[in-house]
């Protein structure tokens, strides 16, 4: 990895980014959309454009690495390999993106042996320019992350980051729902207590206010690659950790589908919630890959 530039591979997709950003707020609310897988798992011709642009753009200026896409994606075709790959999610939140909700954004990461080491996600409603490489931290913009000394993490007390996902009818999404319901229980009935719930309909955008220490926490099952690479490194960069969403799982994959992102603290504490949140996971998600 040491022969990749990887700052001017940032400063590709930031700028890949910003022209992306004008087509989404531009074509935001203004959409015809398509059910993907149901009816809200959602797409639009402008997820198809963007992502047509960032591919030919990068397979232009970097024609020696791989490219995955959720929009070409193919299942059970398309594979995650060690090589150095683009990982794009022309738009993340496109159910936001259909109806006008600030909270949708264009995620754009690098990953190298299967780890994300280049991340820029861009919210074009907020202008919000989420950047990290790997070993040379992370920015909102100019500032640098995460905003503020943050208070002692612990779960009780805490605002998380949660997503019904678009699967509603199998045990996945009973988990999920037993899951939110302890971790709001009060502590008299062995609940989290936790301060509360935030759902901003993006993972990429979830991850990067974690690594902005906005948010406490994320716990998600149902994602892809794409969803997680930029704001992973974006998170790690800001001192934040990413483990399983299933409870033990102190490693996994990029392409793992279940996640637990943390925000940056006290080694001991972000153990602690780790294994405090886990605490009140009933079951394992399982996702076909």
């Amino acid at each position: 990895m040491s022969d990749i530039n990887l700052d001017e591979i940032r400063d590709t997709l930031v700028e890949i980014a910003r022209t992306a950003g004008k087509i989404i707020l531009e074509r935001s609310g203004r959409v015809t959309f398509d059910d993907k897988k149901n009816a809200v798992d959602l797409v639009t011709e402008v997820d198809k454009a963007v992502e047509v642009l960032v591919s030919d753009t990068l397979r232009s200026k970097y024609p020696q690495f791989e490219f995955m896409g959720e929009e070409s994606y193919v299942p059970g075709e398309t594979q995650l390999t060690d090589a150095p790959t683009f990982i794009v999610d022309p738009i993340d939140g496109t159910t936001n993106f259909i109806h006008f909700f600030p909270q949708a954004c264009i995620s754009l990461g690098f990953a190298v042996e299967r780890k994300p080491v280049v991340g820029v996600v861009f919210n074009p409603f907020l202008n919000q320019m989420f950047t990290g490489v790997a070993g040379k931290g992370s920015f909102l913009n100019d500032e640098k992350l995460p905003l503020r000394k943050a208070s002692k993490l612990s779960l009780q007390g805490s605002l998380c980051a949660i997503e019904w996902g678009t699967d509603r009818d199998n045990d996945n999404y009973e988990i999920k729902v037993r899951a939110f319901e302890s971790l709001a229980r009060g502590l008299s009935q062995g609940g989290g207590f936790v301060h509360g719930f935030r759902s901003l309909g993006s993972a990429a955008l979830n991850m990067s206010n974690v690594a902005a220490g906005t948010l406490d926490s994320y716990w998600e099952g149902g994602c892809y690659a794409w969803d997680v690479c930029a704001g992973w490194v974006i998170l790690s960069e800001a001192g934040g950790k990413v483990v399983g969403g299933n409870p033990g799982q102190w490693e996994t994959p990029i392409d793992g589908r279940v996640y637990l992102a943390v925000r940056g603290a006290d080694a001991r504490e972000q153990k602690k919630y780790i294994e405090d949140y886990w605490s009140h996971i009933k079951g394992k998600l399982v996702y076909k890959h």
